[in-house]
Protein backbone atom coordinates (compact mmCIF):
# COMPACT_ATOMS: atom_id res chain seq x y z
CA UNK A 1 0.00 0.00 0.00
CA UNK A 2 3.02 2.18 0.21
CA UNK A 3 2.59 3.20 -3.37
CA UNK A 4 -0.64 4.86 -2.51
CA UNK A 5 1.30 6.81 0.68
CA UNK A 6 -1.27 4.30 2.77
CA UNK A 7 1.26 3.42 6.03
CA UNK A 8 0.62 0.06 7.78
CA UNK A 9 -0.48 2.30 10.96
CA UNK A 10 -3.22 3.88 8.56
CA UNK A 11 -4.74 0.28 7.62
CA UNK A 12 -4.94 -0.59 11.57
CA UNK A 13 -6.74 2.50 12.19
CA UNK A 14 -9.24 1.79 9.77
CA UNK A 15 -9.63 -2.00 11.14
CA UNK A 16 -10.10 -0.40 14.68
CA UNK A 17 -12.49 2.38 13.77
CA UNK A 18 -13.92 1.64 10.85
CA UNK A 19 -17.10 0.59 10.00
CA UNK A 20 -17.40 -3.19 8.00
CA UNK A 21 -19.40 -3.52 4.74
CA UNK A 22 -18.84 -7.25 3.23
CA UNK A 23 -15.11 -7.74 2.77
CA UNK A 24 -14.58 -3.62 2.99
CA UNK A 25 -13.69 -1.78 6.33
CA UNK A 26 -14.05 2.11 5.46
CA UNK A 27 -13.27 5.61 7.98
CA UNK A 28 -14.91 8.13 6.74
CA UNK A 29 -14.04 11.86 7.87
CA UNK A 30 -17.90 11.73 10.25
CA UNK A 31 -15.60 8.36 12.18
CA UNK A 32 -12.38 9.85 12.05
CA UNK A 33 -13.77 12.96 13.67
CA UNK A 34 -15.71 10.69 16.23
CA UNK A 35 -12.77 8.97 16.86
CA UNK A 36 -10.49 11.71 17.25
CA UNK A 37 -13.09 13.17 19.83
CA UNK A 38 -12.84 9.65 21.40
CA UNK A 39 -9.30 10.58 21.66
CA UNK A 40 -9.54 13.88 23.24
CA UNK A 41 -11.73 12.95 25.37
CA UNK A 42 -9.09 9.42 26.66
CA UNK A 43 -6.36 12.18 26.88
CA UNK A 44 -8.08 14.51 29.12
CA UNK A 45 -8.73 11.44 31.72
CA UNK A 46 -5.39 10.01 31.53
CA UNK A 47 -4.06 13.64 32.34
CA UNK A 48 -6.40 13.49 35.37
CA UNK A 49 -4.97 10.38 36.52
CA UNK A 50 -1.54 11.49 35.75
CA UNK A 51 -2.19 14.34 37.85
CA UNK A 52 -3.10 12.23 40.67
CA UNK A 53 -0.16 9.77 40.60
CA UNK A 54 -2.10 7.17 38.95
CA UNK A 55 -5.06 5.35 40.03
CA UNK A 56 -5.09 1.86 41.85
CA UNK A 57 -8.03 -0.32 41.00
CA UNK A 58 -8.82 -3.68 43.13
CA UNK A 59 -11.02 -6.11 41.72
CA UNK A 60 -11.56 -10.17 42.53
CA UNK A 61 -12.64 -11.77 39.70
CA UNK A 62 -15.00 -9.55 37.61
CA UNK A 63 -16.02 -7.39 40.51
CA UNK A 64 -14.60 -3.70 41.04
CA UNK A 65 -14.28 -3.88 44.78
CA UNK A 66 -12.58 -0.28 45.31
CA UNK A 67 -9.87 2.34 43.46
CA UNK A 68 -8.24 5.40 44.55
CA UNK A 69 -5.33 7.44 43.75
CA UNK A 70 -1.77 5.88 43.57
CA UNK A 71 -0.39 8.77 45.63
CA UNK A 72 -2.66 8.40 48.51
CA UNK A 73 -1.35 5.11 49.66
CA UNK A 74 2.00 5.93 52.04
CA UNK A 75 3.99 2.23 52.12
CA UNK A 76 6.25 4.08 54.67
CA UNK A 77 3.63 4.80 57.10
CA UNK A 78 2.37 0.89 57.64
CA UNK A 79 6.00 0.13 57.93
CA UNK A 80 7.41 1.89 60.09
CA UNK A 81 7.97 0.80 63.49
CA UNK A 82 7.21 1.96 66.52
Amino acid sequence: MNQRAISQQMLEIVKMFGVDDGDKTYLNKKGIDAALNEMNNLSKQMQKMRNRGGLVLVESGDVEITAYSLDSYDRKKTHSVH
